[in-house]
Order: structure tokens, then sequence, then C-alpha cells
């Protein structure tokens, strides 16, 4: 069994200026360090065999604030990406209400595939160890609809540095 700690990453320019962000970088804002900071501080003493982020740098950034204490490196892995929004991307979110969707956001079947690809790669890669992973809103939410087989709807929304704990 695999011991997941789910991470949301901190706090972004972006996010302030409700940007929607998908897979841009994204710059984490000093509340969004300030909040990778204070979760490294309640995570300094828990064991943690491996660092996992997404390989966008807003992920990155707040994995490596964590993972400082534990001296370990953080590996990356495009499967926490956040979700595609193709056209929608660095659109102002207030913005989009009631627009259709372009045909180039990523659908759900996809980031299912990919939520399911994560965990079958956590379960392979590192079986019987304790991971924290950092990712993003809507990919972590699709990963937890799939480890409790509920619709994304029913998973609660993570705030920013949020972490959840996974038993795979």
């Amino acid at each position: 069994m695999v011991k997941l700690y789910l991470v949301r990453h901190g706090q972004t320019e972006d996010n302030v200026k409700q940007i929607l962000q998908g897979q841009m970088p994204g710059q984490l804002t000093q509340e969004g360090v300030s909040e990778a900071e204070r979760l490294c501080e309640r995570m300094k003493e828990v064991p943690i065999d491996v660092f996992v982020s997404s390989d966008l740098a807003r992920a990155i950034d707040t994995c490596r604030i964590i993972a400082a204490p534990h001296g370990k490196e953080v590996v990356e892995t495009p499967l926490l990406r956040e979700r595609d929004w193709g056209d929608f991307t660095g659109a102002y979110i207030p913005d989009l209400k009631d627009r259709a969707w372009p045909d180039n956001v990523e659908s759900a079947e996809r980031m299912m595939a990919r939520a399911k690809n994560f965990i079958t790669w956590l379960r392979v890669t590192y079986p019987e160890q304790t991971v924290l992973a950092v990712g993003h809103g809507i990919i972590n939410k699709m990963i937890q609809s799939v480890y409790y087989n509920k619709p994304m709807r029913e998973i609660p929304r993570m705030e920013n540095a949020e972490v959840r704990v996974l038993l795979l």
C-alpha cells in the first residue's frame, strides 16, 4: 500500500487575478510561499519517502519548500499537470460564464485516464512507501474521484496548500 499525501500548490498570482492557468507554469505569491512554508512546518516530522510534483512551476516550487527539511529531491511528472483548458487558458474566469467550451479543452475522460495512470504509477514505482505529491485543484479532484469512485462534483474543492491523505 502507498500512503499518499495529496497537496494542492500554494496561491499563485493568477489565482488572485482569477486567471484560468491550466498548464501555464504559474508564479507563487508571497502568500503562496507562506502557505507552503506553513505546510512544510506541519509535515517536517512526518516520515516521507518520496516527493512528487506536477512538472508545472507553481507545484514544483510548493513541493520543494515542503521537501526541504527532508533533504530529498522532487520527482516531476506530467501526470499531475492541471487540466489543459485549451483556448480558455489565460482567460479571466468571470468572463467565461455561459461561454461554450472550446473543442481543445482536455476532456474529463482524458483527465480520468491520467488520474488512473498516476495512481498505478505510484503503486508500481513506490510500493509500501509514503509519498507527498503536489498537484492542482482539478487533477487532484479527479484523483480523488477515481480513488473514492465518486463523481468529481461530490469531491470537495481543495484550498491552496491543503493536504488530503489517501491509502492506495
